[in-house]
């Protein structure tokens, strides 16, 4: 993991300091709200319907056991004793006092932790594979490209206060892509060229929320050195053109729409013409120091299936079904890479409480090299595990609701916060998401209905990327009632796309069933290799339209 110099600690320990300032000044009536704003914004405090919400920082997802006990800790004694991981990779306080927020920050930053960024009209968390620097198929380890991002964008001047809030994720394997790139205002997907050497292809204009898109490649290859100096002509372009007179104008992506592909590369390159080859030019010796942060840890020598893990595979049915489901193939022989699904029933997704928080810690000490990583889906990871270690742990996984088998699975859904804690939310999340829960509660039916991606939002904001879930569910609001959209067809990977919306609304009491519906489809339809999308994309949305409106005919 990426560790601070004095440098780093500095700055964040000064930001805490004028934060506190400022925050006292607003509560002595001494700074307008309209000027607190902006700032309790860039250091991640929102009003939320009940209190205030507080977003902490997770760089690339990356968390040492020492941080994530600290985030425990700080849950039990400033919060309500849980937290909230989101799909950017952070973590949530959903009750903190505007008072405590100071000293929560000044904890934070005794662990190399901020809320930096975390909010605002400003560049945002980058994000990457929860599998970065383990899994056995990417080009190069992302994180450190990811740690060059997070240091050029942290506190730049130019781009504090942009149209709108800016999102980047990077992407480093051919096989997938667990970061949503093409869903982001840029999306990087390393690369390597016919020499062997390292750049990116950048994607530009994706995005959810009110118009949602796919981004549109305006690059196919920036060498490494230059990359910096590319984004800097990109948000140079966007901040000086794009829309500040209607929010929901404002992302980069309606600006991409507007001028076209052709005309965005242009004026980028003519941009960047007065950017490549200055300060931002990255030179080889930074490459090597970013990179040196994240060299391996001290893998033993070993080997592949020991005897404990291939006798209790064929003696258990729920471990294999764990294994199958819940870990993946490492790049070392001997390990294996293991999620803690945060899925369980009656528990919103995401949700994590300072016990369990705490536990996981353990578990990182005791089987990953004292490290976690928190993934796109809400779920947390052990990158490290030794693969005779592995029935241990998920005897400790299963006591601590940390071993749902439904990784991947309809189950293992994404869900915002909704309307139970966020003020921008037309309609609850959560109780949606419990209802399918304990609809589609018998695993051999999950297991048989197979990989689907189930994204649900509370509002148009899209904090829980229904429009790219093979199904989505979209909170709204008639009349003052909470009803429910639903769409299907999007992903989020290589093959990415925007669902499509089946038809009119539901109610609270029928979205378990349409759903249940809708799935009944695909398996009357399916062939035996299809998954849920693959269905989907061959017969269209008409049969699971005339499914779920059956009722009214």
């Amino acid at each position: 993991m990426y560790q601070y110099d004095a440098i780093d600690q500095q700055i964040v320990e000064e930001r805490v300091n004028q934060f506190r300032d400022q925050t006292q000044r607003f509560l002595n009536n001494e700074l307008p709200e309209a000027e607190f704003l902006p700032l309790r914004l860039q250091n991640g405090l929102y009003v939320q319907r009940h209190a205030p919400m507080l977003r902490i920082a997770i760089p690339y997802g990356m968390l040492s056991s020492k941080q994530i006990r600290k985030l425990a800790d700080i849950s039990r004694r400033y919060d309500r004793g849980y937290g909230h991981f989101s799909t950017r990779q952070n973590l949530q306080l959903n009750w903190p006092t505007l008072e405590s927020v100071p000293d929560i920050l000044a904890e934070l930053a005794e662990v190399q932790m901020h809320a930096v960024q975390t909010s605002g009209n400003c560049i945002r968390n980058t994000t990457t594979d929860q599998y970065a620097g383990v899994i056995d198929d990417e080009i190069v380890d992302p994180r450190p490209y990811c740690e060059m991002i997070r240091q050029w964008s942290t506190f730049h001047p130019e781009f504090a206060f942009l149209p709108r809030k800016f999102k980047i994720a990077v992407n480093a394997t051919e096989s997938a892509d667990r970061a949503a790139t093409q869903v982001h205002d840029i999306g990087l997907h390393i690369k390597k060229n016919d020499a062997g050497e390292i750049g990116f292809k950048v994607i530009v204009g994706g995005g959810l929320g009110r118009t949602p898109m796919i981004g549109t490649t305006i690059c196919e290859f920036m060498p490494r050195k230059d990359i910096l100096s590319y984004l800097e002509a990109i948000l140079r372009v966007y901040n000086q053109q794009g829309n500040r007179l209607n929010k929901y104008k404002a992302r980069i992506k309606i600006l991409t729409k507007a001028l076209g592909i052709d005309e965005i590369r242009a004026r980028v390159e003519a941009e960047w013409e007065h950017l490549k080859g200055r300060e931002n030019t990255v030179p080889e010796v930074e490459f090597e120091r970013l990179q040196s942060f994240f060299t391996e840890p001290a893998y033993k020598a070993l080997s592949n299936n020991p005897s404990s893990l291939t006798e209790k595979l064929s003696q258990s049915p729920g471990f294999a079904r764990w294994y199958e489901r819940n870990t993946f193939a490492h790049k070392k022989d001997g390990y294996r890479i293991v999620t803690l699904t945060l899925k369980k029933t009656g528990i919103a997704p995401g949700d994590a409480t300072s016990e369990q928080m705490d536990l996981a810690a353990d578990f990182a000490d005791k089987y990953s090299f004292g490290e976690l990583r928190v993934s796109h889906e809400q779920n947390l990871v052990l990158a490290d595990v030794e693969q005779e270690q592995l029935v241990e742990l998920w005897e400790a996984a299963k006591d601590a609701g940390f071993a749902t088998p439904t990784l991947g699975l309809l189950t293992d859904m994404i869900c915002c916060p909704g309307g139970d804690f966020c003020a921008l939310a037309n309609a609850k999340s959560i109780p949606i998401a419990q209802q399918i829960q304990e609809r589609f509660d018998d695993l051999d039916y999950l297991y048989d209905i197979g990989d689907l991606d189930l994204n649900i939002s509370g509002c148009m904001n899209a904090c829980g990327h229904h429009h790219v879930g093979n199904l989505g569910i979209l909170g709204v609001d008639k009349k003052g009632e909470e009803f429910y959209q639903v769409s299907i067809g999007g992903a989020s990977g290589h093959d990415a796309s925007i669902g499509k919306i089946i038809g009119p609304s539901f109610s609270e009491e029928e979205i378990g069933s349409i759903i249940e519906k809708i799935v009944s489809v695909y398996i009357d339809n399916r062939t035996e290799e299809e998954r849920f999308i693959d269905t989907y994309r061959r017969i269209g949305i008409a049969p699971y339209k005339e499914a779920a409106y059956a009722k009214n005919n």
